[in-house]
């Protein structure tokens, strides 16, 4: 038996391929136009799967969660990411906008209450919506949880995930004078907004290799190089997002309001091991919403890809279509 299962075994718990049934753009006003796609059965469970970063964007792997006879599958780019446009663009770009966008979509397609399927930045706005929406969220599929609190953004960026992975964290932090160093978020905010592309590119490269390098609880500790549009888009909105501390009214703003999901059923998966976003939170969130289910995934980091998470997610997923 094979113990560590490398990340390419992931595949083999996923539903196939799927092509969406239906692409377009939506005007979603403030001179944003996003990215939404339907796909598996026009008539079946109505999900809505809220990608990470912010700034991630959604991919066709994304769609493989969800058996395709069963669910109706929505999703869709947030604001400056992926094929939505303005690209990398932060103007009118905050939590509310998005929240506001997943509404437009579940007016304009029709539905009335949807399942809300996110993970990371996904889980967080998946809580946020939920919890001004309750009556809209049939029921939460979370992973990786991340609730936007400056504890979070402190072990993170601040040098506690660096303990465990100095290599990746050394190179984080070298591009940036020491006497910045104090405050990360804001140093790389000012060459991820300087005006100049090249330099913005360079830090947005730089920012993702630091995430990415973590993602995984088999990484080597080397995050590769993304393509720079994608990784300007996916710096300069996170650090955008975490400058303002997730445009909530208080720190700790998801966990003081978790009582309104009382009544709306919800699924935690959890990597163990995940040093992004570590296990702390989501135990707290489970605590705080006796109708979660919190599953603990061992030898499992923080990346949707990794064995365990894949597979219990599809698990979850097709325990939800046999109720």
């Amino acid at each position: 038996m094979d113990k560590y299962p490398s990340q390419k075994r992931a595949v083999q718990y996923l539903y196939p391929p799927i092509d969406p049934f239906d692409q377009r753009m939506m005007d979603v006003g403030d001179g944003h136009s996003i990215y939404v796609e339907q796909c598996g059965n026009p008539e079946g469970i109505p999900v809505i799967v809220l990608h990470g970063g912010p700034g991630g964007g959604c991919s066709p792997a994304m769609r493989r969660y969800f058996d395709p006879k069963v669910y109706r599958v929505v999703l869709f780019d947030q604001r400056g990411c992926g094929r939505s446009r303005p690209h990398a663009s932060v103007k009118d770009n905050t939590t509310w906008h998005l929240v506001r966008d997943i509404e437009a979509i579940r007016e304009a397609l029709g539905i009335e209450r949807f399942i809300v399927f996110g993970g990371s930045w996904g889980a967080t706005l998946s809580l946020i919506y939920a919890i001004s929406h309750p009556d809209r969220a049939a029921q939460l599929v979370l992973r990786g949880v991340f609730m936007m609190t400056q504890v979070e953004l402190d072990w993170f960026y601040g040098g506690g995930a660096g303990q465990f992975w100095p290599e990746p964290w050394a190179r984080f932090v070298d591009l940036i004078p020491e006497d910045e160093r104090g405050d990360l978020i804001a140093a790389y905010h000012r060459r991820l907004f300087s005006g100049d592309l090249r330099i913005e590119t360079k830090f947005a490269r730089a920012w993702s290799s630091w995430e990415n390098a973590l993602a995984s609880v088999y990484s080597s500790g080397q995050g590769g190089e993304a393509p720079g549009e994608y990784a300007r888009a996916f710096a300069r909105l996170e650090n955008h997002y975490f400058t303002h501390s997730g445009f909530l009214d208080e720190d700790g703003w998801i966990l003081k309001n978790a009582g309104v999901l009382r009544d709306i059923p919800g699924v935690i998966v959890q990597g163990r091991y995940d040093m992004i976003c570590p296990p702390q939170r989501a135990w707290e969130l489970a605590r705080a919403w006796p109708n979660a289910d919190l599953r603990m995934i061992r030898n499992a980091g923080h990346a949707l890809s990794e064995p365990g998470i894949s597979a219990e997610l599809v698990r979850v997923m097709d325990q939800i279509a046999e109720q």
